[in-house]
């Protein structure tokens, strides 16, 4: 499976990471490794270390993660781009709507 989901113990951060490309293919499965937990966690965290592309369907699939998450009051981070993932996300002006590093 391309999208993997760990849930800390305290189940107050969720992490998403995302192997190979992070397309509309995901799509199901990365809501589905949001949408079922148990509750909902405080933090998210999307890991994209071994993401080796992004396309818009991702980038839609982020915001609707950011509205479930909690709009404007939301704690969603980007962690681990590579240079090329981090230049769509500051183009597409992801820089201000979510914490990336």
């Amino acid at each position: 499976m391309a999208v993997t989901s760990t849930l800390t113990e305290d189940d107050k951060k969720l992490t998403l990471a995302i192997k190979g490309r992070f397309d509309f293919v995901q799509h199901q499965d990365f809501r589905h490794a949001y949408e079922q937990q148990d509750s909902k966690p405080d933090q998210f965290v999307v890991d994209l270390k071994d993401t080796t592309y992004v396309d818009s369907s991702a980038l839609g699939m982020l915001l609707l993660l950011r509205d479930y998450a909690g709009g404007d009051e939301s704690d969603v981070r980007i962690v681990n781009c590579n240079a090329d993932v981090r230049k769509i996300f500051a183009t597409s002006n992801f820089d201000k709507l979510f914490d990336i590093s």
